[in-house]
C-alpha cells in the first residue's frame, strides 16, 4: 500500500485529468457537484492515525502534489481543493468521514482512499451516490467488480497475484520447507493467504501453521512465539507495517532462524525496518535476490 511520491504524483496526475476532462459536459459548462469553472474538489480517508499510521504519508504525499499544480496554475484554471481526513483505519470512522466528504464538502470523487477495511465499508455508499472511488488504495480482489460496483476503480497489482509469486519461489528456492503464516484477519489478510494456497497447489502441505490477528491487538507477540514453536523455517508477515516492524523486532529476539517473507504493503525502510530496529533487520533484501544472513529476513520486490 506504501507509494513512492513518483507513483502517488503519476496517480494523482490521473486523478486530476479524470476530474478535469469530460467532452460535451465540459463543452456546456454543465459540471457534477464538486467542479467548477475555478475549483474541482477531491476527497480522501488515510490512516493518518491508528494501526496503519505508517501510511499517512501517502496522504501528506498527495497533498504536496496538489498543492505544487495549483502553484503552477492549476488544471485549466481550475485549482484542486484537496480535502483529506483521518479514518484511522477505521471502518465506522471511515463511513462518517466519507459522507462528510460527500454530503459537506461536496467532492467530485474520492481519490485514493487506503485500506481494504476501509474501502469495503464505503464502497456501496459511492457506487449509491455515483461518486468515483477512484484509484483504491489496496490489492483485494473485490475492487475488480465493474459489473456492481462501476464507480470503484482500483490500481494496485492484486494482492493473491503477489502471493503466488512467492509460492512459486518457495517451490523453486525451499521445495522442503515448512512454512508459517501471520495474516491481518479481513480481506486484505485473506486475499493473500488464498493467493498463496493457490500458487502452491499440492505443495500447499507445506504449510505447518496459519495464525490470524486483529488490527486493535496491541501487539502480535504472543502469535511469533507460538508459531515459532511449530518448527517453521519460513514465515510469511501479511501484515501491516507496524506489525511487520513488531514481526521483526520479536523473531530477532527470540533467536527464530527462519527466511522471513515481508509483503509488499510493509516493504518500507522509514515505516518497517526503522522502527523495528535496523539491528534486528540486517541483510533484508529484495526477493528473490536472498543470501545467507543472521535471521533470514527476505522483503519481496
Amino acid at each position: 500500500m506504501l507509494s513512492t511520491p513518483l507513483r502517488t504524483a503519476a496517480f494523482a496526475a490521473a486523478a486530476i485529468a479524470f476530474a478535469a476532462t469530460g467532452g460535451t459536459a465540459l463543452a456546456q459548462k454543465k459540471y457534477d457537484t464538486g467542479a467548477t469553472d475555478t475549483e474541482i474538489k477531491i476527497g480522501n480517508i488515510m490512516p493518518y492515525s491508528g494501526p496503519a499510521s505508517a501510511y499517512g504519508v501517502i496522504g501528506k504525499t498527495e497533498e504536496a502534489y496538489f498543492k505544487k499544480i495549483n502553484a503552477e496554475g492549476g488544471i485549466n484554471g481550475r485549482k484542486i481543493s484537496f480535502i483529506s481526513y483521518d479514518d484511522g483505519y477505521s471502518p465506522p470512522k471511515a463511513v462518517e468521514q466519507v459522507r462528510k466528504l460527500v454530503e459537506s464538502d461536496e467532492v467530485l470523487l474520492v481519490f485514493n482512499p487506503l485500506g481494504t477495511p476501509s474501502n469495503t465499508a464505503i464502497q456501496k455508499y459511492l457506487n449509491a451516490k455515483k461518486i468515483p472511488q477512484l484509484f483504491v488504495a489496496t490489492g483485494a480482489t473485490k475492487w475488480n467488480e465493474p459489473k456492481d460496483f462501476p464507480w470503484t476503480m482500483g490500481w494496485q497489482p492484486s494482492y493473491q497475484s503477489e502471493a503466488r509469486i512467492y509460492a512459486k519461489f518457495l517451490i523453486k528456492e525451499k521445495p522442503d520447507a515448512k512454512i508459517a503464516i501471520m495474516f491481518q484477519n479481513d480481506d486484505f489478510g485473506k486475499d493473500y493467504l488464498k493467493g498463496l494456497k493457490d500458487g502452491l497447489g499440492a505443495k500447499a502441505s507445506m504449510i505447518v501453521a496459519e495464525e490470524s490477528y486483529e488490527t486493535a491487538e496491541p501487539t502480535i507477540d504472543n502469535h511469533i512465539v507460538k508459531l515459532k514453536a511449530t518448527g517453521a523455517n519460513v514465515f510469511i508477515n501479511i501484515t501491516t507495517p507496524k506489525f511487520a516492524a513488531q514481526a521483526i523486532k520479536k523473531i530477532a529476539e527470540i533467536d527464530w532462524k527462519v527466511t522471513h517473507i515481508v509483503s509488499n504493503v510493509s516493504a518500507s525502510v522509514g515505516g518497517v525496518i526503522k522502527p523495528a530496529g535496523f539491528e534486528n533487520a540486517q541483510g533484508i533484501q529484495p526477493m528473490p535476490r536472498t543470501a545467507p544472513t543472521r535471521s533470514g529476513t527476505t522483503i519481496p520486490e
